[in-house]
């Protein structure tokens, strides 16, 4: 890189009226050179804003982000879609808000530009980046966009236009559980006026919530609208302190005299003024004595999901509602008071998560000086631990009395960075840099700083080794702060001292020992910028020495002229800097404006290069004889004009960044606009198409490796038949919804730019190269034969490397004079995530694996009930198990070549009784070295884990044997039917300590379904008896019954006759007293009438003569 670290030693040219005539042309000079670029193209630019759901088409709505619960309202529209591909019984939901877009430029009114752009063809295109969340152990790690293309819709104000008066276009505001923080780029279709891609943060307020009048306010306080001058004119700067790319509300205090804050969700493109609703007491002791009591909130800090105060000694927190995150209880209802015993003299923030937790640090004075109270966040709960566990750090370095002004946590290392000052019986103070590991309790002495600031002698930078001469001034350190990506700390005061080993330090001469540095804040990828106690601007690009002063400056009177002339808004001749941040690579300050009695409080960039190369031109010139004229010209320190960067790989294999492609459902409109049931349709459609990514990790494989494959399956092959449909204008609902409109990208090409941050597995490399072109002069001719050009100018190029031990990196030069050009090439281990990749998953290749066991067992036979998403194994045959490695980011999908360890965790016969098996039962199943006849499974293979309790499996194994003996959970299953019975195992598969090919991790957990299991020797013996004792049981019965069944027949007959006889006898006598022998006749008539018609209904077989002998008797 070239630019002000190389100026050349040379004379210094008088420069009384020069410099003041070269500023006043190089004003004009770049001016000139601005005003033509506006002239040529706008300056146009992106607006964005959010608008609830019920919002959409409103002029000027625009919503607070705190609503977090699903719309439940889309899924009717949906039922319509009878001719579409989706399917209607699925669950669709919407998400709360939209995003609302439209585009401005300078002196145009933005309606009008805005239809221009509609009828031109302009689509913003909107990509929404979520941040991946702190608790890893309770959601995924991924990297996740989705990009969608936004809907033209018609304002609903009164228009008397035929087709439109205003328009603006929307997208939904998609929300992911476990991400609080969102990336809105908007970009163009590449059609209609050119607007530059924009960025905007997003975030979700958890510090918000609706009263009974359903008016939005704030849960930590009352917000003002009032920005009174007094609160910010004159007033110093302050830190803004956060979790790192993890917060989604930043909060500032500093307000003198007041509990008032300001508050952000959007990076201070907005922000509120807030009157915190704290007691605001003072509780003086003898222990923690206080000269006086004010308001002013002096420290604040930001995470995840709380925000955290100290006014005066008292610390506060107030954690947000957040249920993307945690349940909703976990909100505070009003600010947390916390070490209500101890004295805070400040809090120190920790940048970085770890290990699924956010990190802060409370230093105290009084009883507990010489202690840290280490504050950790999990899920909103907050919990406070004092450090060291034992003694204190004064007793542990050796001295009576000692102050910890500064601490910094480096939490790969579990390692406090303390800088303390020790007081000696001489009255004499010195400072040291203290070690201590948190996880073993282990506190070491690291550094001695010196007592004055050291002699440079005109040097850049000092290796301080002691033998050094030193000054009069006294070194006072102030703070203490290490990157975590290159292990570089910093210890600043009124001097700046460097350190990439915690041993070594190099002194940075550049930096006035006059200053006294206030604060520093890092971008962490290599910038630095520092603010003074007198409010002045310093920078500093890591691993370099040389200190540059930005503000004030000579460059930034340049810059200030420039943006006067163009009558900037963002630049006034009275104004205060309320704090200086990074917000990724770029640095900005937070300013308050004063024009004309009017105050504004405004967000900008702080241009580092521009003024830097303002500085460079300004300070270096020459002035050259031509003739009888002196022209003046500026000297070009850099042999080179413009570095490229080429050959980039593609990024997702290395970014890990997932990505969904979507476009809104087709209207069948004329104009093109939708309707509100259209855009509530890509709200649901949005939300499925999450929903299936959030889903997708079964541990079956699919046969295609998509979260979208399933949704389309079915409906693919008559996507013909839609397309129809929708050409007549027949689809239902009024919208056409095109199934390869909502996929997942795996092809995204490089930006020609190193993305931020890069993943690599063992043995990966990532190589790209770097053209510098070359100004024409920087060449010269050799008269050597076979030497054609050489450079007049060299430039190396060097790697840090922040862990050599774990990384290489390899740099190789070629000169191509061809294209004027250097090339650098070369493949670099990037020292930045080095471990398993996110985004991969072992999966079982079910597909495979029946196609195996067919092919070697000769044959396969799945359950009586087929279950396509379990398929069955039969237990008598070997089991051939095989794995997929699938990458979710790149499409990949391949069989696992790895070694792994296969152990059986758990089972039952059916679903519902399914038993997680305790540790000892787990190795009695699965180790070879059991002894109690409880093994499940065998294998061939003869690799075990190194203490021999497990086999080392491969895609290479012979198989498995099912064995299930007689103390196994599977033996002796009681069938459930008259099918043999069946088990279901729970297998997992895990790589862990057996596989030396990567450094992922897998584990993978699933169902296998058997079939066909033998019964123990006793229950079968037991089934045979009682089946053969059933059966010849029955055998005899039914003979019995074949021999015994006339003869009952025919004594059951005897007997019906002998009871009818008695009956007739009887009537026969009573009524032959009463009647005459006339009616003796019509008697017997009467009984043979009756006696015949019974003996006919019970036995229509009896002969008629049998009848007749029973009457004639």
């Amino acid at each position: 890189m070239c630019g002000p670290a190389m100026f050349p030693a040379g004379p210094r040219w008088p420069r009384v009226r020069v410099l003041q005539v070269l500023w006043a042309l190089l004003t004009v000079l770049l001016a000139s050179r601005r005003l033509w670029a506006i002239k040529d193209f706008e300056e146009c630019t992106w607006q964005v804003v959010l608008n609830e759901f019920k919002r959409v088409g409103e002029n000027g709505a625009s919503d607070r982000f705190f609503e977090q619960e699903l719309v439940d309202t889309v899924g009717n529209l949906f039922h319509m879609l009878v001719d579409s591909p989706i399917d209607p019984r699925e669950k669709y939901l919407g998400f709360p808000y939209y995003l609302k877009i439209n585009y401005s430029c300078e002196e145009k009114h933005s309606e009008d530009l805005v239809r221009m752009g509609h009828l031109t063809g302009l689509k913003p295109v909107v990509l929404v980046t979520f941040q991946s969340p702190v608790n890893f152990y309770r959601w995924k790690i991924e990297q996740l966009q989705i990009q969608m293309e936004a809907a033209p819709f018609r304002s609903k104000e009164p228009c008397i236009a035929e087709e439109v008066c205003s328009m603006s276009w929307y997208t939904p505001m998609p929300i992911k559980n476990g991400s609080v923080v969102m990336r809105v780029d908007v970009s163009s279709n590449g059609l209609g006026t050119f607007i530059p891609d924009k960025r905007f943060q997003v975030n979700i307020n958890g510090f918000l919530k609706r009263n009974q009048d359903n008016d939005i306010q704030f849960t930590v306080g009352d917000e003002l609208f009032n920005l009174m001058p007094q609160y910010f004119v004159g007033i110093s700067s302050r830190p803004l302190w956060h979790t790192v790319d993890q917060s989604p509300v930043l909060i500032l205090g500093g307000i003198p005299n007041e509990k008032y804050v300001l508050m952000t969700d959007t990076s201070f493109k907005d922000f509120s003024l807030v009157e915190l609703s704290i007691d605001s007491c003072w509780v003086g002791s003898f222990y923690c004595p206080q000269s006086g009591f004010t308001a002013t909130i002096y420290d604040t800090v930001a995470t995840e999901s709380t925000l955290f105060i100290r006014q005066n000694q008292l610390v506060y927190y107030f954690t947000g509602t957040y249920t993307t995150l945690y349940e909703r209880n976990r909100g505070s209802g009003s600010w947390v008071r916390v070490l209500a015993s101890e004295c805070i003299k400040k809090l120190c923030p920790v940048y970085f998560h770890s290990n699924g937790s956010e990190y802060i640090m409370a230093l105290t004075t009084g009883k507990h000086e010489g202690f840290v109270h280490f504050g950790t966040i999990r899920d909103g709960q907050v919990s406070f631990e004092m450090l060291p566990r034992e003694w204190s750090v004064c007793e542990q370095i050796g001295v009576t009395t000692c102050s910890i002004i500064w601490s910094d946590y480096i939490a790969g290392e579990y390692t406090l960075l303390l800088l303390v000052e020790s007081e000696y019986e001489n009255a004499s103070k010195r400072f040291q840099v203290v070690s201590y590991n948190t996880a073993n309790d282990d506190l070491e002495l690291l550094y001695h700083i010196p007592e004055f600031i050291p002699e440079a002698r005109g040097l850049e930078f000092l290796m301080i080794l002691g033998t050094e001469s030193y000054t009069n001034t006294v070194m006072t350190p102030k703070g203490i702060s290490c990157n975590p990506y290159n292990h570089l700390i910093f210890i600043w005061g009124n001097f700046l001292l460097q350190s990439s080993n915690k041993e070594n330090f190099i002194y940075l001469a550049d930096f006035p020992k006059e200053l006294s540095i206030k604060y520093m804040t890092r971008s962490f990828r290599g910038a630095v910028a520092i603010v003074t106690e007198t409010e002045e601007i310093w920078y500093l690009l890591e691993g370099t020495y040389r200190v540059y002063r930005l503000f004030p400056s000579k460059g930034w009177k340049v810059h200030i002229s420039l943006q006067l002339m163009q009558q900037s808004s963002l630049y006034a001749s009275n104004e205060t800097m309320l704090t200086l941040f990074y917000e990724g690579s770029k640095l900005y300050q937070l300013v308050y404006l004063m024009n004309n009695q009017k105050g504004q409080l405004v967000k900008r960039l702080m241009p580092v290069e521009q003024l830097l190369m303002y500085q460079q031109h300004t300070s270096h010139y020459d002035l050259d004889r031509k003739g009888g004229y002196l022209m003046l010209s500026f000297t070009n320190f850099c042999p080179f004009s413009v570095m490229r960067l080429r050959n980039l790989p593609g990024p997702q294999r290395y970014t890990r960044q997932e990505r969904y492609r979507a476009r809104p459902p087709h209207v069948l409109e004329r104009s093109g606009f939708h309707n509100e049931n259209s855009l509530a349709i890509y709200q649901g459609l949005i939300y499925y198409l999450l929903w299936l990514h959030s889903v997708y990790d079964k541990p079956y494989a699919d046969p295609v490796h998509d979260p979208t494959w399933r949704w389309w399956e079915k409906n693919k092959q008559d996507q013909d038949y839609y397309f129809f449909l929708a050409s007549n204008w027949r689809s239902a609902g009024g919208v056409f919804i095109e199934m390869d409109s909502y996929e997942k990208i795996y092809n995204l090409k490089s930006a020609y730019e190193l993305p931020e941050r890069i993943f690599l597995d063992k043995g990966t490399e990532y190589s790209f190269a770097i053209f510098l072109s070359a100004q024409s002069r920087s060449f010269r001719t050799m008269a050597d034969l076979g030497t054609v050009f050489e450079l007049h100018s060299h430039v190396d190029v060097g790697v840090v490397l922040a862990d050599p031990g774990c990384i290489e990196a390899s740099v190789k030069q070629e000169v191509l004079i061809n294209r004027n050009a250097v090339l650098f090439s070369g493949n670099l281990m990037v020292p930045v995530f080095i471990g398993c990749p996110p985004g991969k998953r072992l999966a079982f290749d079910i597909t495979y694996t029946l196609e195996y066991s067919r092919l070697k067992n000769k044959h396969y036979f799945d359950c009586v009930q087929v279950d396509p998403e379990m398929p069955c194994f039969l237990f008598r045959d070997i089991f051939y198990p095989f794995f997929l490695i699938q990458d979710l980011v790149t499409g990949d999908s391949g069989s696992f070549q790895g070694s792994y360890v296969l152990l059986v965790v758990g089972g039952g016969p059916t679903l519902d009784t399914l038993k997680d098996y305790n540790k000892d039962e787990i190795y009695r199943f699965n180790s070879p070295l059991d002894k109690t006849h409880s093994l499940i499974w065998t294998t061939r293979t003869k690799r075990t884990t190194k203490d021999s309790a497990f086999h080392i499996m491969s895609h290479e194994s012979p198989g498995i044997e099912w064995l299930c003996l007689e103390n196994a959970p599977c033996y002796d299953n009681v069938p459930q039917g008259i099918f043999a019975p069946e088990f279901f195992f729970k297998v997992l598969v895990s790589n862990r300590g057996v596989d030396t090919s990567t450094y992922c991790n897998y584990q993978l957990t699933f169902l296998l379904h058997i079939h066909g299991l033998p019964l123990s020797p006793k229950r079968a013996l037991f089934i045979l008896m009682v089946s053969l004792s059933v059966f010849v049981g029955l055998v005899i019965f039914y003979i019995a019954f074949c021999l015994l069944w006339p003869l009952v027949v025919k004594g059951c007959t005897m007997i019906r006759w002998k009871i009818n006889d008695i009956i007739a006898s009887e009537s026969y006598y009573t009524y032959a007293s009463i009647s005459g022998m006339s009616s003796m006749q019509s008697l017997r008539r009467s009984r043979m009438g009756s006696m015949f018609s019974s003996r006919m209904t019970e036995d229509k077989a009896e002969p008629k003569e049998a009848v007749e002998r029973q009457l004639m008797t």
